[in-house]
C-alpha cells in the first residue's frame, strides 16, 4: 500500500516510507485498492502482432498499457489481451496473474514484447534473459546531448529511499547490478537528442535511471525528469504548443524498437524491429525546430 500510494497524511501528502514513527494525535488514510480478480479473464483488446507461431507471440505493445493486473488495475492489461487473443494458450509459470509474460515493459513504454504460449517457450525465454542474450534496443528523446555521444552506464539500480515508487543508483551492496550502453543517434535542435539505448541487463526503469543519472532524462518522463518531464526543458520553458504536445503526450518517449533473441523450439535466431515510432518521430520533428 505505501508503494502503491496508498496512504496519506492528514496534508494528502503521499507515505511511501515504512520505517518513520506515528505519534499519538496524528491521522493517516488509507486507500483499499479494488481487490485483483484471482485469475484475468481474456478481454478484446486490440493487439499489434509483429509475429506469432505455436510457441510465442511478439507484440508492439501502445504506451499507457499496463503488462499485467496488479492493484489499480484489475483488467485492462495486455495479459487479457493475450488471453482473448491466443485463447487461453498461454505459459502458466508465471502464475495466474501473469500467464505468458516473460518480461515486461513499463505502462507508458511502447515497443517491442516476447509472451510465450508454453512452458517449454517460457523456460527457453527466460533463460536467455537470464543470461542476457537477448538483443534489446530502444530509442529515446532525452534532454539535452550526452557527453561522450557513446558510452555506457554503470550502477546498481533499487529503490529510491526517498520515494518508494522511483528506483535510483544506488551504492554498492545494495540493488542490482546494471548496465547501460547509449548512442547519440541525432541532436534534436539545441534542447534534446535522439538516443539509442542497449540493455546489458533488465533492472526495472532501467534506462529512464540510468539517463536520469548522466543528466539527461527521458523527455515526458513525469519520475525521474522532475519539472522538465512535460512542463520544461533544461534551457527554460517550452513554446506552449510543445508544453501542450507533452503534456497531451503518452508519457515517456521511450520505445522498445528492436528485440531479437533464439526461438526456443527451432533455435533459429529471430530479429524484429518495430515500425510504430510515430510518438518518437513526431517529438524529433518538434524539438529539430526548438
Amino acid at each position: 500500500l505505501l508503494a502503491e500510494g496508498c496512504v496519506t497524511d492528514a496534508k494528502g501528502r503521499a507515505v511511501t516510507g515504512g520505517k518513520g514513527k506515528v505519534y499519538q494525535g496524528e491521522v493517516f488514510t488509507v486507500r483499499i485498492p479494488p481487490p485483483t480478480p484471482a485469475e484475468p479473464e481474456g478481454q478484446d483488446i486490440p493487439l499489434d502482432v509483429v509475429y506469432e507461431d505455436d510457441d510465442l507471440i511478439v507484440i508492439d505493445k501502445p504506451a499507457g498499457l499496463v503488462v499485467h493486473p496488479a492493484a489499480g488495475n484489475a483488467d485492462g492489461t495486455l495479459v487479457n489481451a493475450l488471453l482473448a487473443h491466443c485463447k487461453g494458450s498461454l505459459s502458466g509459470i508465471g502464475g495466474v496473474e501473469r500467464p505468458g509474460i516473460v518480461h515486461r515493459l513499463d505502462k507508458d513504454t511502447s515497443g517491442l514484447m516476447v509472451a510465450a504460449k508454453t512452458d517449454a517457450a517460457h523456460r527457453g525465454l527466460a533463460k536467455q534473459f537470464e543470461d542476457h542474450s537477448i538483443d534489446r534496443a530502444y530509442l529515446a528523446v532525452v534532454w539535452g546531448v550526452p557527453r561522450p555521444t557513446e558510452g555506457e552506464v554503470e550502477g546498481n539500480i533499487g529503490r529510491d529511499p526517498k520515494n518508494r515508487k522511483k528506483m535510483a543508483v544506488v551504492g554498492e551492496g545494495r540493488g542490482k547490478y546494471a548496465k547501460t550502453y547509449y548512442s547519440v543517434v541525432e541532436r534534436l535542435g539545441t534542447r534534446t537528442a535522439l538516443v539509442e539505448c542497449r540493455l546489458a541487463t533488465g533492472r526495472t526503469h532501467q534506462i529512464r535511471v540510468h539517463m536520469a543519472s548522466l543528466g539527461h532524462p527521458v523527455v515526458g518522463d513525469p519520475l525521474y525528469a522532475g519539472r522538465h518531464g512535460r512542463q520544461a526543458g533544461p534551457t527554460g520553458a517550452l513554446p506552449e504548443d510543445v508544453k501542450k504536445t507533452l503534456v497531451d503526450g503518452k508519457g515517456q518517449a521511450l520505445h522498445a524498437y528492436i528485440l531479437g533473441f533464439t526461438h526456443p523450439a527451432s533455435g533459429e535466431r529471430l530479429q524484429f524491429k518495430s515500425k510504430k515510432l510515430n510518438y518518437i518521430n513526431m517529438l524529433c520533428d518538434i524539438f529539430r525546430s526548438v
